[in-house]
């Protein structure tokens, strides 16, 4: 029988797959591979390391039966840890950040794990960081394990014995450029060792977001002070003693809106459902590619699964939040579904037969100045503020009489998947346009309800 004992022979030997429409459309003419450590049990690259330092551990004495395993992560290297402690029998402790997404905490608590949250705002020193939060907890907890991914040998160890002989033999030596991001160093660095060794014009590149302190850190020598970015698990505030420096020979700075914007392409184009890393990572490779012929082939890390963060960029609702989602993505639908002062699903509206004195007093209680008019599910009206005002004013007794009565025409009517530029058009002429999902009016929005959109 072909079989494996425990989930843990699956670690490692990902195909690489390559890319094709994007660097068509780019007129890239370098090859360019994706590696797919995402294909891994715990579908990250991080599943190499978190075997590699628990097998260290074993043979060293520092881990016993029983044990407990205690690191801080942003999700991965806990779910590769997590995959080693199921198999094996130990617990683990987990430290994140409050950025990290909520599908990784399920996940990891799903493996058994206690999870810790702590402030991602939290500076490196203080008692909240992540870091300093697992140390001491580690101190506090007899016959524990704290890996601290960010300094072991055995994580640039992992990628140097695995992960630089996959790529090395699957292209059959011929790669000429490998982009990784740079978190803890642990994939850039020992790929990137593994490879110069066996051809030193091989170019190693590192990505890394804007905000993160490598760039500089890599070109002067001063650590500058790191700025927030959305990105997860790469970047960092700090030097980190996995990230040799010496072996990568660029790094390109990515923006967490490229990062986004080609992960959600590489999912949409090439098939390849992935996370935001992975979008900084192809970002770089294509720059890279740019200046490359026909002879360049160049290979990045798709890091993990875009499973992991269905709750975040994968979200169109998330990506207009934080300003981030391509103009020809929002949709009326979108825009009714997130605007501000509103739950989703929410229309409030008049009916012609409602008298206008209570149509009034729902505007005043809801604090606006104008309503559509809807019979059936229809738009028949609309009733605007100062128009009826106007009116009651030469006839205080309209009160009284049906909103038929006093009643202006209807906002236009658009489907739910009317473009941002049609409702941005039908507004200039228009104080409010109404959304429409299966013939049924379900949304109003209006001009204020734009102002929160860059696009």
């Amino acid at each position: 029988m072909k079989l494996y004992n425990d989930i843990l022979g699956l670690i490692g030997n990902t195909p690489l797959v390559r890319i094709n429409h994007i660097t068509r459309q780019h007129k890239i003419k370098a090859t360019i591979l994706a590696k797919m450590e995402s294909l891994n049990p715990g579908y990250s690259v991080k599943d190499r390391i978190g075997i590699s330092m628990i097998d260290w551990a074993e043979k060293e004495g520092v881990l016993k039966k029983g044990g407990t395993i205690i690191e801080a992560t942003s999700g991965n290297t806990g779910i590769g840890l997590a995959l080693v402690a199921a198999v094996r029998g130990y617990k683990c402790i987990f430290v994140l950040t409050d950025k990290v997404s909520v599908e990784k905490v399920r996940y990891l608590k799903s493996m058994g794990a206690d999870v810790v949250v702590v402030p991602a705002a939290a500076k490196l020193g203080t008692p909240d960081h992540y870091h300093e939060t697992a140390a001491r907890i580690h101190r506090e907890t007899p016959n524990s394990f704290y890996p601290d991914q960010y300094s072991h040998p055995a994580n640039p160890l992992a990628h140097y014995r695995t992960t630089g002989p996959e790529v090395w033999n699957d292209t059959d030596g011929k790669v000429t450029h490998f982009v990784a991001g740079i978190g803890t160093g642990g994939t850039i660095s020992g790929t990137g060792r593994y490879l110069k060794e066996m051809n030193p014009n091989i170019k190693i590149v590192g990505a890394d977001p804007y905000g993160s302190i490598f760039k500089t850190y890599k070109e002067s020598g001063h650590v500058p002070e790191a700025t927030p970015y959305l990105v997860e698990g790469i970047g960092q505030s700090l030097p980190v003693g996995n990230a040799d420096m010496k072996i990568v020979d660029e790094i390109v700075n990515v923006t967490d809106r490229d990062s986004f914007d080609y992960a959600r392409l590489l999912s949409r184009r090439e098939g390849i459902f992935c996370g935001g890393s992975t979008g900084t990572n192809f970002a770089a490779a294509l720059k890279v590619a740019k200046d490359l012929d026909e002879t360049g082939l160049i290979v990045f890390i798709v890091c993990d699964t875009g499973e992991h963060y269905l709750s975040k960029f994968h979200s169109d609702e998330w990506m207009k939040e934080k300003l981030l989602l391509e103009p020809q993505r929002i949709t009326g639908g979108l825009i009714a579904e997130t605007k501000n002062g509103t739950s989703p699903g929410e229309l409030i509206f008049v009916g012609p037969d409602d008298l206008v004195s209570d149509a009034l007093a729902k505007m005043n209680e809801s604090g606006i100045t104008q309503l559509p008019v809807i019979e059936d599910h229809r738009s028949v009206g609309s009733l605007r503020e100062s128009g009826i005002l106007t009116k009651l004013l030469a006839n205080r007794d309209l009160l009284n009489s049906k909103v038929s009565e006093v009643m202006d025409k209807s906002f236009p009517v658009l489907d739910v998947d009317a473009s941002f530029a049609e409702i941005k058009s039908k507004l200039q002429r228009n104080p409010a346009v109404l959304i429409e999902d299966f013939k049924r009016v379900t949304a109003i929005i209006t001009r204020s309800d734009l102002l929160d959109i860059q696009a």
